[in-house]
């Protein structure tokens, strides 16, 4: 096993798995999808139940094809949009470390995403039994760029917080 190949490998069995238990758990976790429906709400995520769906899909479907190695970079892509997302409506003006709310997880997640654009999903993927091999600048920066343009995109079109609140005045 080559080293990027290895490297490529380990990465995805971290990311993937993980995003996809996110993803699973604003549907099947202690507080189900009413839950994660509620969250997004007090967010500013409008209308709530419709991203509550989306951001629990997306995380599983793009937790499964980093897992599988499938069509790269668009499932960083996905992990680096709904990072972008969740530190500009959960995670902004907390500071850097997640105990205390701060951006450190999503920044870290985003990044891994992006870096595993540029070294390729390796030898031992979906991508490379159909012979694409995607790696290198070209698809980290791609992903980096549809991530954080879908995220713009949304937050423009959907991010409402109630006047007053961090998210709001937190600039």
């Amino acid at each position: 096993m080559k080293g990027h190949d290895a490297a490529a490998l380990v990465l995805r069995a971290t990311l993937g798995p993980m995003l996809f238990a996110h993803g699973w758990n604003k549907v099947a976790g202690p507080g189900g999808l009413g839950g994660t429906t509620a969250w997004f709400d007090a967010l500013g995520l409008k209308p709530a139940e419709v991203h509550a769906r989306m951001a629990a899909g997306t995380e599983m479907a793009a937790g499964v094809g980093i897992a599988l190695g499938a069509a790269s970079p668009l499932p960083a892509a996905a992990a680096v949009g709904l990072m972008t997302v969740a530190a500009r409506t959960d995670h902004r003006g907390k500071g850097f470390f997640v105990f205390k709310g701060g951006w450190e997880y999503v920044g870290v997640v985003g990044g891994a995403a992006v870096a595993l654009a540029a070294l390729g999903n390796g030898r031992y993927s979906l991508d490379a039994l159909a012979g694409r091999r995607r790696a290198g600048a070209k698809p980290a920066l791609l992903a980096a760029a549809l991530g954080t343009a879908s995220a713009a995109a949304l937050l423009a079109v959907c991010y409402r917080p109630e006047p007053g609140t961090p998210q709001e005045t937190d600039d």
